[in-house]
This record gives C-alpha cells, sequence and structure tokens, in this order.
C-alpha cells in the first residue's frame, strides 16, 4: 500500500490505482477495500443477538480499531485477501478470535488501578498508628518500629504485580513481547525484593528485642531502603520535574538507563515530550502537599490518637465476659472488639482524602476563578453595574489589535470609540434574542445600543441602565436648594442618571435645532447658549427655576410623542402648537425673569410671534439617525420601570450574562477574520421529527393536552412576544390555519422548543452571522483607518448580512453540515422529513445536508445491485437541491 501510494504520488500523471480495479475494469475504491471490511462489521453486529451476546462471543467496534493499530494488520496484503481471516464471517466455523482479551470484571481493580494511591494511604496509617501508640515520641526505637512501612511497601507492590499477572489471563497471546518480559522481570523482581527486606527487617527487630549493641542488620537495611529510595526519586526526578526532562531524554541513549526506565515505566508513544512548566509543576505538588498535610494531620489527632488509650484498655482485659460465642477475640486479646473499634475509624481514613480533595479544590478553584474573573457577571443587576466597562474590554478582547490598539487623543473619545466598536455586536445579540422571542419590542428597544458613530458630544448606553433616572433626577433638582456643583455631585453618584441627564440636554439641543428655522431656530440657539453659559459659570440655579423642571418635561414628553410617528399634515399642526407651548413655558416659567425679559423684548422672535410665523414651518426628522434619536429621547423621559426587571425572561438574562462573562476571560489575541483557522462543525440526524405539523401541534394526548397548548402554558413571556412579533393578538390555532406565513411561523416557534435539529441548526447559523459581522465591520473599519477617516463614522452595520465579501469570508470560515443518512430515502418516499429538511437549507443558506444516495445498477454478470453514493447538496435560489 505505502508503495502504491509513492508510485502514485511520483507519477507526473494522475492514474488510477492498481490494487482497487474490479473484475469489470473499473477502479473502485468503495467496492475493493472499503466493502469487505463494511461487510465482516455488518456480519459482526448482526451475531450479537441485539446487544444479549456476551462480549466476548463477537467482535465489536474497539476489535476492529485495535486490529488496525496492531501489527497483525500488515498479514492482510494489499489489497485485503478476501479469505484472510480478519474477513471472515461469523457464520463459519473458524472465525478471528477477539484481537483483544476481555477484561475481566473483579472488585479487585480497585486496588490494582489506584495501587499508588492504596500503598500511600496504608503506610501512612501504619506510620501514623505506630507513634500515636508511642505516645508521640521520636526515638532510635520508635523509628526501627516506623521502618516496618518498608517490608509492607514491598510486599503490598508485589501484590499489585501479581494481581497485574492474573488479570491479563487471556491476553498474552495477543500482548507485546516487551510487555510480557516487563512483566516477568517486575514479578521475579518484587518477588526476590520483598523476600530480602522482609528478611533483614526481621534480623533488625531480633536485634532489637535481644538489646544487643550491634546492629549491622539495622544499617544493611538502612542502606537498602536509602538505596531504594535514591533510585526512585532519581526516576521520578527525571520522569516529572521539569527542569530534568532534557536529562531524561539525553539518558535514553544509554541502555543501562533505558532498561531501569522502562521497569519504572512502560514507555508509550503518545504524550511523550509534551511536559508541563516548572511553574505548572511546582504548584500542583503544593496543592497536593497542603491536602496530604490537612488529612494526616486531621488523622493523626482525630481519628488514630483518641483510640490509643481505648485499645490499651481492651487488650488488658482478661476476664471480659462476652454475650455471644466468640472463639477469636477469646485468647486474643479481644481482637473482634478492638477491629470493631478501629474499622469505622480505617474507613473514613481511606475515604476522607475526597472530602479535602473538594474542600481544597473548591477553595483554589475559587481564587483561580475570581483571579481569571471567571463568573464576575452573576446576575443581572452586576450586568447592570459593569455595563460601562464591557466597551473596553470587549475591544481589547475580541476586536483584531489594528483596531483596538489605535491611539485615540483623550479618555472621552476612547470610550466613545470603544462603545462604537461594541455597539454592533452587542445589538445582534440583542436582535437574536428577538428573533428566539425571549424578549418583547419594547424590551429590545430598551435593550439595544446606539451606534455612538454620530455627532453627539456623549457615549449613549442602552435606555434600560437610564430607565427612570430622569425622573429621579428631577426629583433631585425639585428638591434641590443647595448649589449647582452640589446638585451635580448628588447626581453623579448614580453615573447613569448623569448619563441621562447629559444624553436628554443634548439630544433635545439637537432634535429642536434640526426641526424648526428661522426664527424658531434663533431662539433655540440662543436659549441653549445662555444656559450653556450658566453651566459654565455654575450660575445655572440663578438662571432657571428648577421648580418648573417638570412641566418643561411635560411640554417636551408631548412633542416627541409626535416626533416619533409619521408625518401628515395634522401633526405637523400639532407639532407646531406643542413647540410654541414649550416655547412659552420655557420663556414664562422656566427661565429667570432677566433672561425672560431679553426674550420679550427680542423684536424679530416678537415680530415673527405676532405674525404667526414662529414654528410655523417644521422639518420633520426622517433620516434614520434622526429618527433614532427622537424615539430614544422620547423613551427616556416617558420610561419608568424598573432596570431589574429588563429583560424578564430568564434564558436572555442568562444568555447576556454568559456573554458580558466571557469578556473578562484570559484569551489569546484576537485576529482578524481572513486570518483565522477555517473550522467545520457535523451534527448526525436519522429520522428524528424535524418540524412539528399543524396536526401534530393540535392534537390532544390521553390527558387532553396538546403540544401547541403546553408550550403556551409552560414559555407564557415567549408565546406572547411570538404573537407580538407575528402582528396578532390572542389567536386559536384555526386563526393561523388563514395564514400560511403565520402557520409556518408557528411551527418553527414550537420545534425550536421541541425539537434538537431545527434548534441546532439556527444554532450554528450564528456563528455564521457573527463571523459575517465581524469580517463586514473589520472591513470597514480597517478600510476608514487606512484612508484617513475617523474609524467612528464607518461603523455601520445596516446590510451586512447583503454584502459579498462578508458573506464569502464567513462561508469560507465556517461550514455546517447535518448528516442525513436516509435524506434520499425520505425524498424518494416524499417523508414529511424530507420536505422539512428542504425547508430548513430553504432558512439556512449556509446548511449543507450530507446523505447516501442509492440508484439500481447493473454489475458486470448482468445482476441487479444496488449503487450507493455520497452526496452533499445545498438549497439553490429555487429552494431546490444543489450539488455543492
Amino acid at each position: 500500500m505505502a508503495k502504491e501510494l509513492d508510485g502514485i504520488l511520483d507519477s507526473s500523471e494522475a492514474e488510477p490505482a492498481k490494487s482497487c480495479v474490479t473484475n469489470d475494469g473499473s477502479t473502485s475504491y468503495l467496492e475493493k477495500i472499503i466493502t469487505p471490511i463494511y461487510l465482516t462489521m455488518s456480519a459482526e453486529a448482526n451475531s450479537n443477538n441485539d446487544g444479549k451476546a456476551a462480549h466476548s462471543a463477537w467482535r465489536n467496534y474497539d476489535d476492529f480499531n485495535e486490529y488496525f493499530w496492531s501489527r497483525s494488520c500488515f498479514e492482510l496484503s494489499w489489497p485485503p485477501a478476501e479469505n484472510s481471516k480478519f474477513l471472515r464471517k461469523p457464520a463459519k466455523r473458524k472465525r478471528t478470535g477477539k484481537t483483544n482479551f476481555v477484561e475481566h470484571r473483579t472488585f479487585l481493580h480497585l486496588y490494582r488501578s489506584f495501587h499508588r494511591l492504596w500503598i500511600f494511604l496504608i503506610l501512612m496509617f501504619q506510620c501514623l498508628t505506630i507513634i500515636a501508640f508511642h505516645r508521640g515520641k521520636i526515638n532510635i526505637s520508635t523509628i526501627k518500629i516506623v521502618l516496618s512501612a518498608g517490608p509492607a511497601f514491598f510486599i503490598l507492590n508485589f501484590i499489585e504485580c501479581c494481581l497485574d499477572v492474573l488479570l491479563m489471563f487471556g491476553a498474552y497471546k495477543t500482548a507485546r513481547g516487551f510487555a510480557i518480559s516487563r512483566l516477568v522481570i517486575r514479578f521475579v523482581w518484587l518477588a526476590a525484593v520483598s523476600t530480602f527486606v522482609t528478611y533483614l527487617y526481621v534480623k533488625v527487630l531480633d536485634e532489637k528485642n535481644s538489646r544487643n549493641n550491634d546492629s549491622t542488620y539495622f544499617r544493611i537495611y538502612i542502606l537498602v531502603l536509602g538505596g531504594y529510595a535514591a533510585v526512585r526519586l532519581v526516576f521520578a526526578s527525571l520522569a516529572k520535574i521539569p527542569a530534568c526532562h532534557r536529562l531524561s531524554n539525553y539518558s535514553d541513549r544509554s541502555q543501562f538507563f533505558q532498561f531501569f526506565k522502562w521497569i519504572y515505566q512502560e514507555r508509550y508513544y503518545i504524550g511523550r515530550g509534551l511536559y508541563e512548566s516548572i511553574g505548572n509543576y511546582a504548584r500542583y505538588v503544593i496543592f497536593w502537599l497542603v491536602i496530604f498535610a490537612c488529612k494526616f494531620t486531621f488523622a493523626y489527632y482525630l481519628q488514630i490518637r483518641p483510640l490509643v488509650v481505648p485499645t490499651n484498655i481492651i487488650v488488658q482485659l482478661h476476664d471480659l465476659q462476652y454475650s455471644w460465642h466468640d472463639f477469636v477475640s477469646k485468647g486474643n486479646r479481644n481482637a473482634l472488639t478492638i477491629l470493631s473499634l478501629w474499622a469505622p475509624v480505617v474507613a473514613i481514613y481511606l475515604m476522607d482524602i475526597h472530602i479535602w480533595y473538594t474542600l481544597l479544590s473548591a477553595l483554589v478553584g475559587g481564587v483561580m476563578g475570581a483571579r481569571s474573573r471567571l463568573g464576575e457577571i452573576r446576575s443581572i443587576e452586576m450586568l447592570h453595574k459593569r455595563f460601562e466597562s464591557f466597551p473596553e474590554a470587549f475591544a481589547k478582547t475580541l476586536s483584531p489589535q489594528r483596531i483596538s490598539s489605535r491611539p485615540v487623543p483623550q479618555d472621552s473619545e476612547a470610550t466613545k470609540m470603544y462603545a462604537s466598536i461594541f455597539s454592533p455586536f452587542w445589538n445582534e445579540i440583542i436582535k437574536s434574542l428577538r428573533e428566539e422571542d425571549y424578549i418583547s419590542n419594547r424590551e429590545m428597544d430598551l435593550l439595544m445600543m446606539p451606534s455612538n458613530c454620530g455627532n453627539l458630544m456623549l457615549v449613549q448606553w442602552p435606555l434600560f441602565l437610564l430607565t427612570s433616572k430622569i425622573m429621579l433626577a428631577n426629583d433631585y433638582a425639585s428638591d434641590c436648594k443647595d448649589s449647582q456643583k452640589e446638585l451635580w455631585h448628588r447626581i453623579s453618584k448614580d453615573e447613569y442618571m448623569a448619563y441621562a441627564v447629559k444624553e436628554c440636554y443634548y439630544s433635545a439641543e439637537r432634535i429642536l435645532n434640526s426641526i424648526v428655522d428661522g426664527e424658531g431656530k434663533l431662539w433655540v440657539e440662543r436659549l441653549f447658549q445662555n444656559l450653556n453659559d450658566s453651566i459654565r459659570d455654575d450660575s445655572l440655579l440663578v438662571t432657571i427655576n428648577l421648580k418648573k423642571l417638570q412641566l418643561v418635561q411635560s411640554r417636551l414628553t408631548g412633542l416627541t410623542g409626535l416626533l416619533i410617528r409619521d408625518e401628515t399634515a395634522d401633526r405637523k399642526a400639532g407639532v407646531t402648537k406643542a413647540l410654541r407651548e414649550l416655547y412659552e413655558v420655557v420663556t414664562h416659567e422656566f427661565l429667570a425673569p432677566n433672561l425672560r425679559e431679553q426674550f420679550d423684548t427680542w423684536q424679530l422672535l416678537l415680530r415673527a410671534r405676532n405674525d404667526g410665523r414662529l414654528f410655523s414651518n417644521i422639518l420633520w426628522p426622517n433620516d434614520l439617525e434622526m429618527k433614532e434619536q427622537v424615539k430614544r429621547l422620547h423613551l427616556l423621559l416617558t420610561v419608568k420601570d424598573s432596570a431589574a426587571n429588563i429583560p424578564k425572561n430568564l434564558e436572555a438574562q442568562r444568555r447576556l450574562q454568559f456573554f458580558t462573562n466571557s469578556l473578562f476571560m484570559d484569551m489569546p489575541e484576537a485576529k482578524p477574520v481572513s486570518e483565522m483557522i477555517p473550522f467545520c462543525v457535523f451534527t448526525p440526524y436519522y429520522s428524528e421529527t424535524v418540524l412539528y405539523s399543524m396536526s401534530e401541534l393540535c392534537v390532544d394526548n390521553e390527558d387532553g393536552i396538546s403540544i401547541l397548548f403546553y408550550l403556551q402554558k409552560i414559555f407564557p413571556d415567549e408565546w406572547a412576544n411570538f404573537l407580538e412579533r407575528i402582528g396578532r393578538g390572542e389567536s386559536s390555532e384555526e386563526d393561523f390555519k388563514e395564514s400560511p406565513s403565520d402557520t409556518l411561523e408557528l411551527r418553527f416557534w414550537v420545534s425550536y422548543r421541541g425539537q434538537t435539529l431545527a434548534r441546532t441548526v439556527r444554532g450554528m447559523m450564528y456563528y455564521r452571522r457573527a463571523l459575517m459581522l465581524q469580517s463586514y465591520l473589520e472591513k470597514r473599519y480597517l478600510g476608514g483607518i487606512e484612508d484617513g477617516y475617523s474609524a467612528l463614522e464607518y461603523i455601520d452595520t445596516q446590510g451586512y448580512q447583503l454584502s459579498p465579501d462578508a458573506r464569502a469570508q464567513a462561508d469560507l470560515k465556517f461550514t455546517y453540515v447535518v448528516s442525513c443518512q436516509i435524506y434520499g430515502q425520505q425524498k424518494q418516499r416524499k417523508a414529511p422529513e424530507a420536505a422539512d429538511i428542504a425547508l430548513l437549507m430553504q432558512r439556512n443558506e449556509a446548511l449543507r445536508i450530507a446523505f447516501i444516495h442509492e440508484e439500481d445498477g447493473v454489475s458486470s454478470d448482468g445482476q441487479a445491485i444496488k449503487e450507493y453514493h455520497s452526496k452533499l447538496v445545498k438549497a439553490d435560489i429555487h429552494g431546490k437541491d444543489q450539488l455543492c
């Protein structure tokens, strides 16, 4: 196979593979290579008795996978021989056995799989118990008893090796020779070492009991344990400590070191050369040292030591009469009584390491999460408070550096630039929430963020942050008995109240200047010039009467209430009347007497007023930007809802919190879309319902409840938002049937909440929308900078989904494929699932469907056969399937 592939690659002309030539002379890799393996797997799957057959009686996917990872696969030849043992069907007497052995299921795996932890806990319990029974005194006598951990260590390792030998039965025929030899060497080595160390320790105890001053065996014992510990420490350092990795790799050149490293730990290819940093490894070691310190301190002082005195007392009781027949404790120092005393303690000792690990990992994880700012936005109230920091975090984290690092002259301009970068993405999220009916139209208006690309001199935040702030500021002003600075200081304690007051003032000035001309425009300019001078001179409280501020607000609200509607002759007359009422209130009640006299004696204004020309010519705000500003000012003046209730839907709150939390996460530097790595997403699908039909929605179950009725009660707010979106009031099922478009929208609304595929496709398409928006904005933004214009003039998302460049860039970087295996069969029998899948493709132009297409064919010998073709299709402009 390798030689043939090499020959094909070296050939100057493309040629078909000779190994894939069929009997009729055609070339088919599917027929010659894939089909034999598939038929064998199919036969094995059919012989499993619907999953009831023993695992050892048939080959599953893992066995086939392991076969091709073993050297035995080279026995297949190329192309695979049809009489190969591997391709034999289960129906024949002789069949290929399992490639690997069936694992022996036994509780002994609890010890074998975690033997290092068990050995460590047992040895530490042994040492702590010995120290506790010696009353905490550390002397040479205690040390000699503590060193009994040496034989225990080797014996426990030998037990683990014995389990390896026993539980590997059935795998020796297929195992590699190196693995078997390593197992044998470890078994012999541990058996010999366990015997030798145990013998030495017995001699040490004999020396201790005979009170012999000669401690030869003790020295030998210490030398043996110390030498073994030193060797293990060296190998552990080479394997674990990052600083020793280079030395470890260098020692592989020596057969001597390579042999001992192989005995210590079997060599694997996976993960070789992948090492963690010194800092990470040090933190990992410290973490476990703290856990062990807490656990063993708790175990010694609160578990083991309190039982020493009761144990000694029970041991010394010789005439203890039991109420049951006991053949063990009698004459054996009350062994069962002591066992019943220590058994719960030992059980807790072995298991409480999980408790310590859970506690410390929660503590460390909390600290690390706080440092990484994970989950910083835990509630919608926190989102409101931290919203001001989102634009800068987004620009510095998720925007390409060529955009976010552009220098700006002042902090205010920097904040406005960050807001202009952030607002398109925030608004797309809000629009998606509205499309999914998680929020209402009113909530969408309050959540949308202005583009911040206009000439307004401040940052405009979403209205849900500014709701009711103007009313509160009016109350502060009405009750104000202090100076202008103190009033503004009180207002500025709430940042969003200060933003609301500024925006209301500047928006009113801009709107009034845009809708009037002639003498009316002169009055507006003179009025705001006087107000600006008073603000600059800290004499605003002398210039105006704050008690009349609410009256001015009511007149301005009436004016904006007319301007947000479409232009008509009656409404223009109403605007003229509203402006004259505003003029009367401002001039004769709101302003101080000296300014009032100036306006009353202004001849130009007086003649226009007497002639009826004042505010007679209204320039209706028809451009989109001015309409949005009028609507925003009207909402700013009228909305009194608490920001805590926006948005009301819990899923909408969760999504907004998830998005804003991601802004503070530590992530790699963002690159432009054109430089990102393309990716593809696959979703498997077989024959599940794609979209509910109207009959399925309305049919009642045995309890008299239909799917539609159930979802209406489960999601009442989303149902109300859906009806608002399609422009309907409360409607029955029959009402929806009158409109095909509304019927289709209803089917999608229910399917998005009751079926997986439709909801998954919609979610995946958000990737494409995000890439299109990001590519569109990057191109316009960077293009504006390169041309020498202000970036703020280029941030506009209108029509980004129709941009050919943005669509092409998104299609290059993102592909979404749903593998509908039987879509071809569903189309042939005209199943409703096929029509629904086609409808999904029409709604989502980037969706691709992969399926198996069947055709009737004729073999070389004239027999009718089925031919299978893999197809990938999308929807064309006419809604038909088009091959990709």
